[in-house]
């Protein structure tokens, strides 16, 4: 088996395409067979200096290699197209000769009158084929006149032509409904539909997993087999990625780029689990796989073809459950960047060593549904404290009585020795206090855990004040009570 991702270099990895990406990926894998990157440039007008690079760097980041590519010669490049013309020529004349292509010379004006035309009669807008049986000699006549010209494919004019996808059997199109499409473009580049025919034939791939989008031109792509004698690829076309309102993914209701999740702090683990299931589902039912079982599972004919729905929240979900798998040394240095900007407000150096970093981190892990995340969750923890008095009252106690109550926990925390001021010790000592007096615990952790953090939501205060140590906690609260 050989398979090819063949992106357009026009900017960051879409979500989407690193779906496709992931599962002609595991179809070459799951098989023992060979992945391969094509670039598909001969849209240069979209392109985007280093897009390449980058793409290469982000399916790395992902932990998904290519065994062929622009930067790994396995013998069948060059893998950019723009390095092929020569290539795309050759064959373009050999169906020129044939007589399955032939020379347009319609302008622009001219197509666009054309169009107008059938839309103002509600016909649908196709190319009406006026240059298809030139003579020889006028062809030659305008060729050396000089004129502009594309080349389209002469497509066959009645009847019906069959092509059989992978997923979803054979499927009949009318040849009466197939426009004469363009093959080559006035500027000499061949258009996606020739170069990618012609690619495929000469890397020798087996397999093409592509979105569905491209059905359409599937006949097309066939016929122009037929046409060179080749035998066509066994082909399935992945279903639509549609939001959660059942429309297309788009950039303005949210992140499409997999650059954006990566920033956001979503783990590579994470969006290929979340990728996976858009389309495919194990049989075993367990969702919770890494790469390596993917490959173990994956069978293209499991691939299903209903819409696939991108649910940020089930993305969270997994995110959430890599994060808490992983050991705290590498989370910590995972979260860093995140807490740069949290660390530049503290003075203390305490607060800027690994020691301390750990502490914080392991508090919010449990919390964390991205990497980011982190940032505003320990914000308390590196910069002075600020928050309405009203916020350390609890339920229907008086200022009186949470001033009271705060003064006895910072009594009872004083009484605790520096070397053994450590979450256990902290609880022990206030609930078996707050137990023999019998005392609603709410009445004075409510008050302690909001002048430790000044917020309604954090983790529990014995946590908190274990990470701050005993000074800092003490004068946290210290401060609380003079605001009250």
């Amino acid at each position: 088996m050989r398979t090819r991702f063949a992106p357009s270099p026009t900017g960051y990895l879409h979500i989407g395409s690193l779906r496709t990406a992931l599962f002609v990926y595991l179809a070459a894998k799951s098989m023992d067979g060979k992945f391969i990157l094509r670039i598909e440039d001969t849209d240069q007008s979209r392109e985007v200096s280093g897009a390449v690079e980058n793409l290469i760097k982000i399916l790395d980041w992902i932990g998904i290699n290519f065994d062929e590519g622009p930067h790994i010669d396995g013998g069948f490049g060059p893998y950019t197209q723009s390095q092929r013309v020569e290539i795309y020529n050759k064959y373009i004349q050999e169906l020129l000769d044939k007589d399955e292509a032939y020379h347009c010379f319609c302008t622009p004006e001219r197509l666009d009158s054309m169009r107008k035309e059938q839309q103002e009669k509600k016909q649908a807008p196709r190319y009406d084929r006026i240059c298809r049986n030139l003579s020889k000699e006028e062809v030659l006549g305008r060729l050396s006149g000089g004129e502009r010209y594309v080349i389209r494919q002469k497509m066959p004019l009645d009847g019906e032509i069959v092509v059989h996808d992978e997923l979803r059997g054979d499927i009949t199109f009318k040849c009466a409904d197939m426009e004469d499409h363009v093959l080559i473009k006035s500027n000499g580049i061949p258009t996606y539909q020739f170069a990618n025919v012609v690619d495929d034939h000469l890397m020798e791939i087996t397999h093409v997993l592509r979105g569905d989008e491209w059905i359409a031109s599937f006949p097309k792509n066939i016929l122009l087999y037929k046409s060179f004698g080749w035998e066509a690829p066994k082909f399935a076309h992945l279903s639509l990625i549609l939001n959660k309102e059942g429309g297309k993914l788009s950039k303005r209701q949210g992140d499409v780029a997999v650059e954006d999740y990566r920033a956001k702090g979503y783990l590579p683990e994470s969006l290929l689990n979340f990728c996976v299931l858009m389309g495919w589902h194990p049989k075993d039912d367990n969702e919770i796989l890494s790469l390596a079982d993917m490959q173990e599972k994956f069978r293209i004919e499991d691939i299903g073809i209903s819409p696939a729905v991108f649910d940020v929240e089930k993305l969270d979900y997994f995110n959430g459950y890599y994060i808490r798998q992983k050991p705290l040394e590498e989370l910590v240095a995972l979260c860093k960047p995140y807490l740069a900007e949290n660390i530049s407000k503290t003075s203390e150096e305490r607060k800027k060593r690994d020691d301390f970093l750990k502490k914080v981190v392991a508090l919010e892990q449990e919390r964390m549904k991205k990497l980011s995340d982190i940032k505003e969750g320990t914000e308390f923890f590196f910069s002075e404290i600020e928050y309405e008095s009203e916020l350390l009252i609890w339920k229907k106690l008086t200022k009186e009585e949470v001033k009271n109550n705060l003064e006895k926990m910072a009594e009872l925390l004083n009484e605790i020795q520096e070397g053994n001021w450590i979450k256990t010790s902290i609880e022990e000592r206030v609930m078996a206090y707050l137990k023999a007096k019998d005392l609603k615990v709410g009445d004075y952790l409510w008050p302690m855990r909001v002048s430790l953090t000044g917020r309604k939501a954090s983790p529990g205060p014995f946590e908190i004040a274990d990470v701050l140590g005993k000074k800092e906690s003490l004068e946290r609260m210290k401060n609380a009570i003079n605001k009250l």
